[in-house]
């Protein structure tokens, strides 16, 4: 089984983009973020054609989240349960395997926009319900990955210049702290399972060339219960997106899982 996650940064702008690598990599899930479209625009049209089923969260011009798969989900649930957002950041469907029931999450978590902000605020707080709620999914879901856009980078290895941004947006204590407490519910960051190259990211600003310098960062993860982490075969990053004409600015992750492993 495959699970990727990718932002494409606008799904209306990055469609052909998906679908060409959906049919060169198949996979049995991938979470998108950003999707930036009106959930009565999004192009399921487009997945059927391919043979992929969807369920999404959309939201005009911003936000938006979706799971694109070939086999029929259940158990949708749009945003965090209790929490008040307009934002649509949440996607979850539970799918078969052949370990039994996997519950799959789509994140597109909050940027934050500046340290102290009110946006940043907003980050923790969405961070902490998050938390709550997975918490609860965990216990009556222990096969949960749950994969996205989580706009941290966890340690100063996943930076590519730490000292510029020492304490900043995406890298602040605070931000790295929300994270490890999720990994704390019993989660696994699955790229770190493995070996990796230094200076492996998934997200390089548009601007000053930083694709072409490799001025990244790995803010994009897929994080896998402790019931799924040890039939997680690998993790890698592919960059190959990232170089398209009109690319978005992040690249998907995709996870094995081989589930004919005796564990």
């Amino acid at each position: 089984m495959k699970l990727a996650t990718w932002n494409v940064n606008s799904l209306r702008v990055r469609l052909p983009q998906v679908l060409d690598w959906l049919q060169a990599n198949p996979v049995h899930a991938l979470c998108l973020q950003e999707l930036k479209l009106a959930d009565d625009k999004f192009p399921l049209e487009a997945f059927s054609e391919i043979g992929y089923q969807a369920q999404w969260a959309g939201q005009k011009t911003y936000n938006g989240v979706a799971i694109i798969g070939p086999a029929e989900s259940t158990n949708v649930q749009r945003n965090i349960p209790g929490f008040d957002d307009p934002q649509q950041r949440i996607v979850a469907v539970t799918v078969d395997s052949p370990i039994g029931d996997i519950r799959i999450i789509s994140a597109y978590c909050p940027n934050g926009q500046s340290v102290g902000s009110d946006k940043y605020e907003y980050k923790l707080a969405w961070y902490a319900a998050l938390q709550d709620w997975l918490a609860d999914e965990l216990k009556e879901n222990p096969r949960l990955a749950i994969l996205g856009d989580y706009n941290v980078a966890p340690t100063d290895e996943d930076v590519h210049d730490p000292a510029k941004w020492e304490g900043d947006i995406l890298v602040s204590p605070a931000e790295r702290e929300a994270l490890s407490s999720l990994l704390g519910l019993g989660l696994t960051d699955a790229f770190r399972m493995f070996p990796q190259e230094e200076k492996s990211f998934t997200w390089w600003d548009y601007r000053r060339f930083a694709y072409r310098r490799n001025a990244g960062l790995r803010i994009d993860h897929i994080l896998l219960s402790d019931a799924l982490a040890p039939y997680c075969t690998s993790c890698v990053i592919d960059k190959q997106p990232r170089g398209n004409e009109q690319p978005s600015d992040h690249t998907p992750v995709v996870a094995t899982l081989d589930f004919t492993q005796k564990i």
